[in-house]
């Protein structure tokens, strides 16, 4: 008789448990149902249902046009698939910013529309009241410092944050008044490997980085940039660990081709 061995979920509480020991944190983005899956069976601890699904999912140039209805398809079909890991999912541009009460109300549609775990969104003071706010329903939330997508116009580009003493200190006072608000854990985007390190080490809370050295306490990557179905990005923080590009276009050429040319369906494949 075979025994169904319980599986231990990932919490906020055990990403916390897991800073205090040092052990790494690996995290990834993810949109659907199958690559959640395959990604749980791995061993993730957190997958993150990013608004990065309006780049590579949609084809958008920017993060801005998705919706919070889309960000709830996306996030329903990644919890079911998800036995293991925390998901988090990101608050769209226009769910919660400037007004805590839309924060709120845009975070519980995702929670009980979709059944994640936590929310992400973008900012340091200037989303505090929101993010305090959403802390009173219960919800857990991940905050996200250094570049934030959601402000590209902002910005005017992607290029690395706070390497100015200004914008470094401020960084640094946002990372501990999102760990004083409630934050279980924070992202740090695009910031200089020595200022990460020194907010890592700063704050109780789990630092997950992207583009932000290895002092921090995690890593995150979007799935598409990982997995080398992007091929035409390729900024120094990446590391592709395959080239499904390549694979997935051989394969496709190859089956095409076997169409074309009869070989497929052969005797065997058929009823």
């Amino acid at each position: 008789m075979s025994v169904n061995k319980e599986v231990k979920r990932v919490t906020t509480h055990s990403l916390r448990e897991m800073k205090e020991r040092g052990e790494k944190i690996a995290m990834l983005t993810a949109y659907d149902f199958s690559m959640a899956g395959i990604f749980d069976d791995a061993g993730i601890d957190v997958l993150l249902v990013g608004d990065s699904a309006s780049n590579v999912m949609a084809g958008h140039e920017t993060t801005l046009p998705i919706t919070l209805d889309q960000m709830i398809y996306h996030a329903a079909s990644v919890v079911r698939a998800v036995k293991r890991a925390l998901i988090t999912v990101d608050l769209p541009f226009g769910s919660y910013q400037g007004n805590s009460k839309e924060a709120l109300n845009s975070t519980i549609r995702i929670m009980k529309e979709s059944g994640a775990h936590a929310v992400k969104l973008e900012g340091g003071r200037e989303v505090i009241e929101s993010v305090q706010r959403i802390l009173t329903a219960g919800v857990p939330v991940m905050g996200h410092l250094g570049l934030t997508p959601q402000s590209i116009y902002k910005f005017g580009t992607y290029t690395v944050r706070a390497k100015e003493e200004m914008e470094a200190k401020r960084l640094k006072e946002d990372a501990l008044l999102l760990e004083e608000a409630g934050c279980f854990a924070l992202v740090l985007e695009k910031i200089p490997a020595g200022l990460a390190r020194e907010v890592a080490a700063s704050v109780s809370i789990p630092v997950i980085g992207i583009g932000a050295g290895g002092g921090v306490d995690g890593q995150v990557l979007v799935m598409h940039d990982m997995l080398g179905i992007n091929n035409d990005f390729s900024p120094r923080f990446l590391r592709r660990y395959l080239n499904l590009y390549e694979q997935i276009k051989g394969a496709t050429a190859q089956y095409i081709s076997d169409v074309k040319s009869h070989d497929f369906p052969n005797a065997k494949e058929q009823y």
